[in-house]
């Protein structure tokens, strides 16, 4: 392990965004190795934290370092918020530096205050919170979605079966074609799965999502209502939904065309339509969240998914809008 250490000179500014396994990979960086740069002060915003470090040589002359930092929506159920430093504290951040420009650009990994405070960077970091006890009495509340689930989600939509259409859709996909850099997050279900806030809002006519990713709310109408004309779309469609029981089971169409519909290498057509069951799990610390997803344009027949999200009625949302500069600059590093 190649450890680098660099004095920090006065700036220090932070930009918020996308994690890297939802809009790029770590190729850009070696990971190899590891750097350790020392700074103070900050600024958030979105949607990808840059860290821009003023750094000190011995013999007095500064230049700048980038530090590459995770979403606001995904560090904050990790434990990095807002609050976790204030302008003026001295901080020690480890990462990786670029194969393009390793003395300019780092992935952050880790983040240490003076006093020896740690706080993650990076999606894949270790999160500052012990596992909670805390029990739900319905699906109603704030749950968070572990990395592994959405991991394990998109790794499940790699192999569903596809038309010529969907073949061809997956030989042609271009990562810097992602949606995101234009602040539109992927399509249901796959959105549900993003590990960040979620927190499900039960009304005696609805029931709202909203999940602290680009924005994105949904709306399940419970009073009968029928879905509107075909050509009506939207980016998370019209849902209606019912009770089983302590299920709630919902049906959504009219989705408007998307190149990230079903995945982040699968689009979605009008055609889709989604099913999806949210129930307490026996332990009442999870939420189990499955459903079958159809699309004959891209799917050669529907699809089944299956997960859980754990309950985390103290977790917030980062709140932080999405930037639609920082978001495309994020994609010209890669």
């Amino acid at each position: 392990m190649n450890i680098a250490r660099l004095a920090l000179g006065c700036s220090f500014a932070l930009v918020v965004g996308l994690p890297a396994l939802a809009h790029h990979s770590a190729a850009a960086f070696d990971t190899r190795q590891q750097v350790k740069t020392s700074g103070t002060g900050h600024r958030f915003a979105n949607p990808h934290i840059y860290i821009t470090l003023q750094v000190r040589s011995d013999d007095g002359s500064s230049r700048s370092v980038e530090v590459e930092v995770g979403s606001a929506a995904v560090l904050s159920p990790l434990g990095f918020t807002r609050e976790a430093i204030a302008v003026g504290d001295v901080v020690t951040i480890v990462g990786n530096p670029s194969r393009r420009d390793p003395g300019a650009l780092l992935l952050g990994l880790e983040l240490y205050k003076r006093d020896g405070t740690y706080f993650p960077l990076n999606i894949a970091s270790r999160s500052i919170y012990a596992e909670g006890a805390d029990t739900a009495a319905t699906i109603a509340g704030t749950w968070f979605p572990p990395r592994t689930e959405f991991n394990g989600f998109l790794g499940g939509a790699a192999k569903w079966p596809v038309t010529d259409k969907g073949k061809a859709a997956r030989t042609t996909l271009d990562p810097k074609a992602t949606t995101q850099k234009d602040c539109i997050p992927i399509g249901l279900p796959a959105v549900m799965f993003y590990p960040v806030a979620n927190t499900i809002t039960v009304e005696r006519d609805r029931v709202v999502m909203n999940v602290d990713w680009m924005e994105s709310e949904r709306t399940i109408f419970l009073d009968g209502r029928r879905h509107p004309p075909a050509n009506q779309t939207s980016l998370h469609g019209h849902s209606v939904g019912r009770w089983e029981g302590d299920t709630l089971v919902v049906e959504t169409t009219n989705f408007r065309e998307h190149p990230m519909g079903l995945s982040t290498s699968l689009p979605g057509s009008t055609q889709k339509r989604v099913v999806e069951r949210f129930r307490l799990g026996p332990d009442r610390t999870t939420l189990i969240y499955s459903g079958v997803i159809e699309d004959p344009v891209y799917l050669s027949r529907p699809v089944e998914w299956s997960g859980h999200w754990v309950y985390r009625p103290q977790m917030r949302h980062s709140n932080e809008k999405c930037d639609l500069e920082v978001a495309r600059r994020f994609l010209g590093d890669f």
